[in-house]
């Protein structure tokens, strides 16, 4: 496998990271199934690729993503081009439609994994981004050895590996005004559509008044979930304390200039993985960025790369 580095016209982990999300891959041909699950909910799946196909790869998304994010965009248009059958689920509210039930998702929601990966079947390959891709981690870990029952490799893009780390990385600065407004966007107009089916969930006058993640994760996620606050819901859903209990071969892969996650941070909460999983932390790419090539930018890398791993 190739290390990764970012091209001279694109410094910066901001740019890396801005300039993949504004640069989507074509689009792939997808079908969508909808799964009712068992608290009478539903999580929309959307496929590519032939389901006869030997080989069966799972995307989960990050945070307000979805099959169209610039990921999912470049993952399927790879596996596609090499056979595989992908399907993509949508963790609640996040297909373009508001979810049954009162809960939502969160960024240790490994129930929700389990979930689907026993819908899916055994055999399979799993990455996740992001969001997801702390989940995955997370749910690779509690699960040990009988994770290898469902999946026979896995892949992390940008996880966060420390949430309190990164939750303050993101309420400050740059990243304040920049990434967590454009979250905050969508995740207030939801919490509060909510509100409207459910009323009394939580208090509607701090979603409004929430600017950033530790003032809307303890008004909404926390509660919302079974989490005291914030730092009880950050502590207890961070994938870093399980990186030791992980047993399938698993590549965690982070930029070091990710704005999202100090590098300090990354590095600490590393050093607590079993050595079954390849931790690959390269200088540049920013947030699930890591674009290649002149300007402006191939998205060709990262699927490429992990597909490597997936099949090493």
């Amino acid at each position: 496998m190739r290390s990764f580095r970012s091209p001279w016209w694109l410094p910066g982990g901001h740019l890396q990271t801005i300039a993949a999300s504004l640069l989507p891959p074509p689009r792939v041909a997808l079908t969508r199934e909808r799964w009712d699950t068992p608290d009478g909910d539903f999580v929309d799946v959307d496929f590519c690729g032939d389901p006869r196909a030997s080989t069966r790869l799972v995307l989960f998304h990050g945070l307000e993503g979805g099959s169209d994010s610039h990921y999912a965009r470049a993952l399927a248009a790879a596996a596609s081009a090499r056979g595989w059958h992908l399907a993509m689920p949508h963790f609640h509210g996040c297909s373009g439609e508001p979810n049954r039930t009162a809960r939502a998702y969160h960024s240790g929601d490994s129930e929700e994994i389990d979930w689907v990966l026993a819908r899916l079947g055994g055999g399979l390959l799993a990455v996740g981004v992001s969001l997801g891709g702390n989940a995955l981690l997370k749910w690779l870990g509690e699960r040990g050895e009988a994770a290898r029952g469902r999946v026979r490799r896995a892949a992390a893009v940008s996880a966060p590996l420390d949430l309190a780390a990164a939750g303050d990385a993101l309420d400050r600065g740059l990243n304040r005004l920049v990434y967590t407004r454009h979250f905050l966007s969508t995740l207030k107009p939801k919490s509060l559509a909510k509100l409207e089916v459910f009323p009394g969930l939580y208090d509607a006058a701090r979603v409004r008044a929430a600017r950033s993640f530790r003032e809307f994760d303890n008004c909404v996620t926390a509660p919302l979930h079974g989490f005291r606050d914030t730092d009880h819901y950050w502590a207890s859903a961070s994938c870093g304390p399980w990186l030791q209990g992980i047993r399938v071969p698993t590549l965690v892969l982070n930029a070091r200039n990710d704005p999202f996650l100090p590098e300090h941070a990354l590095l600490r909460a590393a050093r607590q993985a079993s050595n079954t999983v390849v931790l690959e932390f390269p200088r540049t790419g920013g947030h699930a960025g890591f674009l290649v090539g002149p300007f402006p930018g191939s998205h060709a890398w990262l699927p490429n790369h992990l597909f490597d791993f997936l099949t090493s």
